[in-house]
């Protein structure tokens, strides 16, 4: 949860994120279409001005762009086989120099045929080039958004480019060719709608589809809406539309997945009055550049060159079969992901075998990653990978991490309750064997003494009959915490056994240790200890001292001169040190 919370707030990170999700639209895309379960409608028809049809107009007409006569004898050489539509991704800006009649030809073929489109672009070119031009009414589109979410400011121009007044006099069948790159340069969504002056333009694309969706299924809406869900509902289509106002697209294949035909051949038809190998009867035809040196390439999540007109085609092809891709809202991704992260956290705390957490781990976002494949190929949902991903990598960490520590603390418990003395808490005598075990191997392999002190609290039987169990055990936990504050840190205090306990202090010499145990024997005999909450008393004790290595060399002769040396102390009168 913090780490969606830190992602919400930091945009760059957020950014990041967003670009690597773009990445895996990319993957599903391919492998979709590498699939071959997406048709590309076979209506539609790409009369392509490729690099054999640029050098062809070259050569016989001697420039670019194409004398708009010729596309006038062109519309009629079709409209003779009644298309569908025709559609222009081109701009047929200005009028070409001593062609006027050309121009005029075109325009008459707008004012003939019903069926003909044709593009063009905004921009926010500075008005010291150009001043804002006012568009006809008929080419903008009301609008109702109810969605909270679109934000079209990026799609919303100053200023525009025109093509022929006489053009925009003529038709409405006038569409906006704007595109919407990610910052990766890759082009994923196209806009619906773009705003100039205050009104909503349509994309080309897009009013082709309305003019085919009018013609086949009798709808077209007074206006256009787009409901709290962010959907444009069209009669029985649902588009959804992105954050910054685009469609996104889904892909059918690489470039040349529609028909095409190079246009020369059919000018060379045109011009001799052939017929033409190709029937067009009812055929959605587009005109535009494939050819790399007229700059009408983008690049795709399918393809690093993808001619525009295929970009229109594709955008035409989803609105037709109702294919635009839908994005899942961000927070329902998010709590995809923190169902699985809980799962996973579940996993690695409850199972004992990392292998097999390990493998539930892959395979479940294995699942996932392939369920949001497979809900994008057949149901056209984008549901997001990175952010469940990155959210079950964390907790897939940091619940192994807990484990550790848990285990960890579980083992030091384990340790401690076996190494430790109940009553006393200090070390048991297990413990104090290891211990004189590796100090006697320490100090030998570091030529270094260490000393040995074991104490028995005296007279300690006729306390426990005169004061009780419980007042012997008190005493015992207060002798016992006073022997620890009485030494070093790394100084072992251990219970020795019943009233006798010991203290190993490594590093140290005879004299030193003779002098702490005779401090210890001071402490305790002047300390009053509280026997209940009404009772207090004084004990004495007797100390023993050896030393490694002039009191012996292992572990069993340390302790049996400690030993016989307690007793010294006892048989003497107690309550000192020998």
């Amino acid at each position: 949860m913090l780490f969606v919370v830190y992602t919400a707030k930091n945009t760059n990170f957020n950014t990041f994120l967003d670009a690597v999700e773009n990445k895996t639209f990319d993957l599903r895309q391919n492998l979709i279409v590498n699939s071959d379960y997406k048709k590309p409608n076979k209506d539609i028809v790409i009369i392509a001005i490729d690099d054999a049809s640029y050098e062809y107009i070259l050569d016989k007409y001697g420039e670019w762009p194409l004398p708009r006569d010729v596309y006038a004898k062109i519309i009629d050489y079709l409209e003779a086989q009644h298309p569908k539509v025709i559609a222009f991704d081109l701009m047929f800006v200005k009028s070409i120099k001593s062609k006027t009649d050309a121009d005029q030809a075109l325009i008459n073929s707008f004012k003939k045929y019903n069926n003909i489109y044709t593009a063009m672009n905004l921009d926010n070119q500075s008005v010291e080039l150009r001043l804002p031009t006012e568009l006809p009414e008929k080419l903008s589109v009301d609008v109702t958004n109810y969605s909270q979410d679109i934000n079209f400011e990026s799609l919303t121009f100053q200023n525009c480019r025109t093509i022929l007044p006489e053009l925009l006099k003529t038709t409405p069948n006038i569409g906006m060719i704007n595109v919407s790159r990610a910052d990766d340069g890759i082009l994923r969504k196209m806009p619906i709608f773009l705003i100039y002056q205050g009104k909503y333009y349509p994309q080309l694309a897009f009013k082709v589809g309305m003019g085919i969706i009018k013609q086949e299924e009798n709808y077209n809406p007074p206006e256009f809406i787009i409901n709290k869900g962010s959907e444009l509902l069209l009669n029985n289509r649902k588009i959804y539309i992105d954050n910054d106002g685009g469609a996104i697209l889904n892909w059918y294949g690489p470039t040349g997945t529609y028909q095409q035909i190079s246009m020369f051949r059919l000018i060379k038809a045109v011009e001799k009055n052939e017929k033409f190998n190709y029937n067009f009867k009812n055929k959605i035809i587009y005109f535009g550049t494939t050819a790399s040196s007229l700059f009408d390439i983008k690049t795709v999540p399918v393809a690093k060159l993808y001619p525009g007109v295929e970009v229109q085609a594709t955008y035409l092809n989803n609105m037709l079969d109702n294919s635009f891709i839908s994005k899942i809202d961000k927070r329902i991704t998010i709590l995809l992901g923190i169902i699985l992260a809980v799962i996973t956290g579940y996993l690695v705390i409850n199972v004992n075998s990392a292998i097999i957490v390990t493998l539930s781990f892959v395979s479940m976002y294995s699942l996932y990653i392939s369920f949001t494949y497979f809900m994008m190929k057949y149901h056209n949902l984008w549901i997001g990978i990175v952010y469940p991903l990155i959210l079950g990598f964390l907790v897939f960490v940091s619940a192994f991490v807990v484990k550790y520590i848990i285990k960890s603390r579980d083992f030091e418990q384990q340790y401690l309750l076996a190494t430790t003395d109940g009553l006393t808490e200090l070390y048991n005598h297990r413990y104090f064997q290891e211990q004189m075990k590796m100090q006697v191997e320490q100090a030998k392999r570091y030529e270094a003494p260490f000393s040995l002190i074991i104490i028995d609290i005296d007279y300690f039987k006729k306390f426990n009959d005169t004061f009780g169990h419980q007042a012997g055990d008190a005493v015992l936990r207060q002798v016992a915490q006073l022997l620890k504050q009485s030494v070093r840190a790394t100084d072992i205090v251990c219970r020795y056994g019943g009233e006798e306990m010991s203290i190993i202090l490594p590093n140290t010499p005879k004299d030193m240790s003779v002098v702490t145990a005779e401090k210890i024997c001071k402490r305790v005999a002047t300390k009053r200890f509280r026997l209940n909450n009404y009772q207090e008393s004084n004990v004495t004790i007797s100390l023993g001292v050896s030393t490694f290595p002039d009191d012996g060399e292992t572990a069993a002769e340390i302790i049996e001169a400690a030993d016989k040396r307690l007793y010294q102390s006892k048989n003497n009168g107690r309550n000192q040190v020998n």
